[in-house]
């Protein structure tokens, strides 16, 4: 009978472990200024447009940064050059509740609506949008993040809107979609404490040193 009181004891260190690398990335991402962020974004989008996963992807689903995130305007722009189906999160506040809607153009942006979290996204009335799991799926999913390690393991904020998304995106008959994430270096960790319903992303694009 004492094994949920361990579980319960390993849930609270994860949750503790976690939380505290939180604080360190939060405090390394703040001393990183502006031109070091846009230099590292622009190297990543030059990767990420050479990228044969990229490059056959025609499905793609992607964030809007946050200041502290890799910028991905650049990115977005080459996906309606290169004529692909673009993708933005609609998060759904006070859940793990997120769909993946579509963007019409680069220019799109500037019509989404700004949340209390200070994030673009299409309004909760906006029903016109394709659901990206209502229709064919997903080929590749770029995810942020506040911390990853080499394996693959990521550290999100907290919610579990990704988790949650791609195990929807595992019951799609298109099935689950490539993951790359985009990180500054700052960000890559020795070691990222996981749960086993973490789910590992497949690539994580960083500047080497």
């Amino acid at each position: 009978m004492e094994r949920p009181a361990e579980d319960t004891e390993m849930a609270a260190a994860l949750r503790a472990a976690k939380r505290a690398l939180r604080g360190e990335l939060r405090q390394r991402l703040r001393t990183l200024g502006a031109a070091e962020k846009q230099r590292q974004s622009r190297l990543l989008a030059r990767e990420v447009i050479g990228h044969p996963k990229y490059q056959e992807s025609k499905r793609i689903a992607i964030f809007l940064s946050m200041p502290d995130e890799i910028q991905t305007e650049e990115i977005i722009k080459d996906i309606f050059k290169q004529g692909k189906e673009c993708f933005i999160p609609r998060y759904k506040p006070h859940s793990n509740h997120m769909d993946m809607l579509k963007l019409s153009s680069a220019e799109d942006i500037s019509s989404l609506t700004l949340t209390s979290w200070n994030i673009l996204q299409p309004s909760d009335d906006d029903s016109a949008r394709e659901e990206a799991l209502a229709g064919g799926g997903l080929d590749l999913i770029f995810m942020p993040g506040l911390g990853f390690d080499k394996k693959g393991n990521r550290l999100g904020r907290g919610k579990g809107y990704y988790d949650t998304y791609l195990e929807r995106c595992m019951k799609h008959p298109s099935g689950k979609p490539y993951t790359i994430a985009l990180a500054f270096r700052e960000q890559i960790c020795e070691s990222v404490p996981v749960a086993e319903n973490d789910v590992q992303v497949d690539e994580i694009l960083y500047e080497h040193c």
